[in-house]
């Protein structure tokens, strides 16, 4: 064989080397869903009909875990999904399907349960926001977590916002200088105003499996942000003011604010079912400039030394960052290891201090002083 063949033979199977592995860390993970009382889960089934004509999708969907027959039936239906993914429990849908990671779209009250039999399974696992009900559970399933040695992540619309990633880096760069105040503004008209589906509505509307309407549901995003956006650090103390405007459709705080105080920072949190139209954009002041985002991904920003403000539209997202789906891939691949972003734990943690706080707040009229959390 001449040297001119044996170079080509030898890139040839190089080649082949290096197809052959990117087609292998190309591959689909199988992903399960447990449970359809979240109204998200809609979301995510969407997506999968936009992507069965796209080569090499992220994910592989092989199971549906929930008791009720007759809400199986329904989005069998709906997404014309084979009958033999549905399961009505999780053990027996893993022995089957052998998933690699598994979805939570139940009622929030459901997710520690969730999250025991992804452990057990030995599954990473990611729930629709917030982790949890309360602060016990939240110590909980972080215990669980660390003894089965999987990742727990949480999943949060503005996540996947090109306009958070933006502030985030501008606080990280330093082009703020020190946060000072930040007011998030987060919310809807209303799950039944914007017609979420009965078997949604009717938890979300009892706080023993929402947690307390829209002051967990919709203050859950600002309380994730500010945690990231103070590189972790927990507040001071919490102070939050709930009610219901709307009695006659829910029977839970429909609205509420909510008051983080730092050393040096303050940030007020304003959930609400009761926007006049649906928002979620933060103005973020510090003391050598702000920025304000607009929408997912647009941007008002003035530092100091500019005669005026300026507009822009943020730099798009990229894998793995750019949606909830890519984010777990990565970590399924062990490329990716969650901490300290908006998606980890430690983050959610310190969401599920804020919120329980938020809630004994508004119930007693007091300040809540934080106590740091045990390790």
């Amino acid at each position: 064989m001449t040297q001119r063949f044996r170079f080509f033979w030898t890139a040839l199977l190089l080649i082949s080397c290096s197809l052959a592995a990117t087609a292998q860390s190309s591959a689909p993970i199988k992903v399960a869903v447990i449970g359809l009382e979240h109204g998200h889960v809609s979301g995510f089934l969407d997506g999968l009909q936009k992507n069965k004509m796209m080569p090499n999708p992220e994910i592989q969907f092989v199971g549906i875990v929930d008791p009720d027959t007759e809400l199986s039936a329904r989005y069998e239906a709906k997404y014309h999904l084979d009958h033999s993914l549905f399961f009505k429990d999780t053990d027996a849908m893993v022995a089957a399907q052998h998933p690699q990671a598994l979805l939570v779209y139940t009622s929030i009250s459901g997710h520690k349960k969730a999250i025991e039999s992804a452990a057990k399974n030995h599954l990473p696992v990611m729930v629709e926001k917030p982790l949890t009900m309360t602060l016990a559970d939240a110590l909980s399933i972080r215990e669980t977590a660390r003894k089965a040695n999987i990742p727990v992540l949480v999943n949060y619309e503005t996540t996947w916002y090109s306009s958070n990633k933006a502030v985030s880096d501008d606080i990280q760069q330093g082009k703020l200088g020190d946060l000072r105040k930040v007011v998030i503004h987060d919310g809807h008209e209303g799950p039944k105003e914007i017609h979420v589906p009965p078997e949604f509505l009717k938890w979300l509307n009892y706080p023993a499996q929402n947690g307390q309407g829209a002051l967990y549901d919709i203050g859950c995003y600002g309380a994730d942000l500010m945690t990231v956006w103070m590189h972790g650090e927990a507040p001071i103390s919490v102070t939050a003011v709930g009610q219901t405007d709307k009695p006659n459709i829910y029977d839970v705080y429909d609205d509420a604010t909510i008051i983080l105080r730092y050393p040096k920072a303050q940030a007020v949190l304003m959930p609400s079912w009761a926007w006049t139209f649906a928002r979620k954009d933060s103005e973020v002041y510090g003391v050598t400039g702000y920025v304000i985002t607009v929408g997912p991904s647009h941007l008002r920003t003035r530092l100091v030394g500019q005669a005026e403000e300026t507009t822009s539209e943020a730099t798009p997202l990229t894998p793995p960052n750019d949606s909830s789906m890519h984010y777990l891939e990565a970590v399924v691949n062990g490329e990716l290891k969650p901490q300290g972003d908006l998606t980890a734990l430690d983050t959610n943690m310190i969401v599920m201090q804020i919120l329980d706080a938020a809630r004994e707040s508004a119930k007693t009229g007091k300040t809540v002083t934080l106590k740091p959390l045990p390790q």
